[in-house]
């Protein structure tokens, strides 16, 4: 009965370890992540938009020809890290048939 007793104070120890670890391995590496919707008319510039900020925040992205960017249909993802922040961009389509699903980023959606 003794030896059951170290084992589990031994296991339960391990495991106080190893979520104290886990939470500053969390606070010193993790990115706070923010949503950001671009939105507007079609061919307003928004994918461009995107494709400039990708190319300006991370100096190791080529970026694309800025001439090969065609209409969105539905919706195009960025992401970008600036420090400890992640900025999770989505561009969504302007097309009048795609404004309707608009809405549905907005609740997950921080700016």
């Amino acid at each position: 009965m003794g030896k059951d007793v170290k084992v589990r104070s031994s296991e339960e120890g391990v495991i106080k370890m190893y979520t104290l670890l886990s939470g500053y391995w969390k606070y010193f590496f993790q990115k706070e992540e923010y949503n950001v919707l671009i939105l507007g008319l079609d061919n307003a510039g928004k994918s461009t938009y995107l494709e400039q900020s990708k190319t300006k925040f991370n100096s190791k992205y080529q970026g694309m020809n800025l001439s090969k960017i065609t209409a969105t249909v539905g919706l195009n993802i960025g992401k970008i890290d600036i420090g400890r922040v992640r900025l999770n961009f989505w561009d969504l389509g302007g097309q009048e048939e795609l404004q309707s699903l608009w809405d549905k980023y907005y609740a997950e959606s921080h700016a």
